[in-house]
């Protein structure tokens, strides 16, 4: 079939270069226009923007009160076992198995004669299979291990104490410099330990090494996870604190909240 040139009519049919620009612009424009919301859309909106309002005044509390939990219900262990609840005991040491490794011989004992136990005093009146991880609970007259070892117990509790500090001093700390954080934070529980790391390595790699026993005392533990618990907050809640006063202050302007 023979092409024919096109007619006047189809001419007038066709859309020309700048008709095809505006369609472009348009929908380009269309496009960038926001959406308007649904009256549902609005109010989960705006009730997002109210909890994040809520969480950017009331954050150091709610922190806290996490903290606290963090730290106490590990506490509670002990003392259900004394009661002979021994139930919600176990269920705790479990819900905290991939947390802490709950060495019975870096652990603190409520209800019994001593607060800490070596290894050896450990070997000597339980047994070998009280020194594995998550292993010896307690007894009566040893007393009830908590939930969580030395080291982080002090962590968690220099971190919920320097917290409540944070609070009453009305939030004005400036951060501590890094410099610091990594010499009183840092290096002290890095050292006490790498060092104990270190020689259980040693020990098992290469087993007839005479080496000195680098394992830590529940003092040093105590006072190295203290260390870091207090120099973590001095560090991070003034900077955490500045962000959300930046967002309390971004919402009471757009909303005139107060």
């Amino acid at each position: 079939m023979a092409d024919f040139p096109p007619t006047d009519d189809d001419q007038s049919l066709q859309p020309g270069t700048a008709q095809v620009l505006a369609e472009v612009e348009r929908r380009r424009q269309e496009r960038a226009l926001p959406r308007k919301m649904s009256p549902f859309e609005r109010r989960l909106v705006l009730a997002a923007d109210r909890l994040i309002y809520w969480l950017a005044r009331h954050w150091l509390t709610v922190a806290n009160i996490f903290v606290f939990l963090y730290v106490g219900v590990p506490v509670l262990a002990p003392v259900l076992m004394a009661a002979g609840i021994e139930r919600p005991a176990r269920v705790i040491h479990a819900l905290y198995t991939p947390l802490c490794h709950q060495l019975p011989f870096r652990s603190f004992y409520l209800f019994g004669p001593q607060l800490t136990y070596t290894a050896e005093e450990l070997r000597q009146w339980v047994g070998s299979s009280a020194l594995l991880p998550h292993s010896f609970l307690g007894n009566a007259e040893l007393g009830f291990k908590v939930a969580l070892c030395q080291r982080d117990v002090a962590i968690y509790g220099a971190i919920l104490l320097a917290g409540l500090a944070y609070g009453l001093s009305g939030k004005r700390w400036r951060p501590m410099p890094g410099w610091a954080y990594v010499v009183f934070g840092l290096m002290p529980v890095g050292l006490d330990g790498g060092l104990q790391l270190l020689y259980y390595f040693l020990m098992q790699t290469f087993p007839s090494l005479q080496l000195p026993s680098f394992e830590s005392t529940p003092l040093r533990r105590v006072i190295t996870g203290a260390l870091f618990g207090l120099a973590t907050v001095w560090l991070a809640y003034p900077y955490i604190q500045a962000t959300f006063q930046e967002i309390v202050e971004t919402l009471e302007k757009r909303f005139g909240w107060h």
